[in-house]
């Protein structure tokens, strides 16, 4: 996404635009047709076992759920990194509204990506002596939204055949709906799309012990997302009460801010402790959980009910949801976000049907 903007933007952060340009020109040559590795007999065939998995996965996704069938996803390419760019997010720190950077082509965007984590690091020690909180994440793929044939990356095949299948899904959702300065709706929709493409896929491709597995990674990913919006909404309650001197905050505004990630953490280890000491998240809660962390959760799942409730409306035809998240997406962002958020009170009914629907799934494999 970054190149296309890069192109068109002109000299104006001419060493931001000129990493873009290079990271993702080294990604494209680095870049080899699966086919050609298949067939090669010098290919590792460790490699080989994954990557017809994912062939598997590639023809999955345009064939059952009409996802765009093209050149993504059909080549691969070994960074030599664990992943592709570092994004990073800031906040101020008394707010959870996310700094954005803008770009031509895609638009305001709530994070900045670096193809080298030092070039990351380095602007996010910038942000924090400007005030903000910040937060700098590894991040294994992304998206051209079709202007390039994406490739399959190590830095994402490393994590195993539901993972790649997830993510295949999720960036390719980008090809099919994106809107310019909306990155909560466009990554909420990807999300929901992923969800549902891995209950499909899960369904007729996984083992039961896989799905099993799969079903208790999601409800912990549930669990985790609930516990995070019950604080960001306290979070926001706690910000909002006093906006008298965002510029300097006072010892209090502080005092009451570590007060409520140290809440945060307790109810966090209770959760774990209910996972059976699952330590999976422990990362997130170290000792850089800060305001910025909190906003970049927010991108992904805020409005992820929504778009599952549309889809559950359309009695789950994926062309049709296409459509009217395309129709949501011709909407002013005022309108867009209304109509999202009316959708909402109705996702708890929605997310428990989906559950029988897994159950009764892996009772029938």
């Amino acid at each position: 996404m970054l190149l296309l903007a890069a192109l068109l933007t002109g000299c104006s952060n001419a060493g931001y635009y000129a990493q873009a340009i290079g990271g993702h020109l080294a990604v494209m040559r680095a870049a080899t047709p699966i086919d050609r590795l298949m067939s090669d007999p010098a290919s590792d065939p460790r490699l080989k076992s994954k990557l017809h998995e994912v062939q598997a996965i590639r023809d999955f996704a345009s064939r059952d759920l009409a996802l765009p069938d093209n050149g993504s996803y059909r080549t691969y390419a070994d960074l030599g990194r664990p992943y592709v760019v570092w994004n990073v997010f800031a906040a101020p720190e008394l707010s959870l509204k996310a700094r954005n950077w803008c770009l031509l082509m895609v638009g305001c965007v709530s994070y900045r990506g670096y193809y080298d984590q030092r070039d990351a690091e380095a602007l996010a020690a910038e942000l924090r002596q400007q005030g903000y909180d910040t937060y700098v994440a590894g991040v294994p793929a992304y998206s051209t939204l079709g202007y390039f044939d994406d490739p399959v990356l190590n830095t994402f095949l490393r994590f195993g055949t539901p993972e790649v299948a997830r993510i295949v899904f999720h960036e390719l959702a980008h090809q099919v709906v994106f809107v310019n300065d909306d990155s909560l709706f466009n990554e909420s929709f990807a999300t929901a799309l992923e969800n549902e493409g891995m209950r499909r896929w899960l369904a007729s491709n996984a083992a039961p012990e896989q799905r099993a597995i799969f079903e208790t990674q999601r409800l912990r990913k549930a669990g985790f997302a609930a516990l995070m919006h019950a604080y960001r909404d306290r979070f926001r309650a706690l910000y909002d009460t006093d906006r008298a001197d965002r510029a300097r905050p006072t010892v209090a505004q502080r005092d009451a801010k570590s007060a409520l990630f140290a809440a945060l953490r307790s109810d966090y280890a209770e959760l774990k402790a209910s996972w059976g000491g699952y330590a999976g998240y422990d990362a997130f809660f170290g000792d850089d959980l800060n305001n910025a962390k909190l906003a970049s959760l927010a991108l992904y799942n805020e409005l992820v009910p929504a778009f599952e409730v549309l889809l559950a409306r359309l009695d789950y035809d994926l062309p049709q949801f296409y459509r009217s998240v395309s129709q949501l997406a011709a909407l002013d962002k005022d309108a867009r976000r209304q109509a999202l958020t009316q959708l909402m009170p109705a996702a708890d009914e929605i997310r428990q049907a989906q559950g029988s629907m897994t159950l009764s799934a892996a009772k029938v494999r």
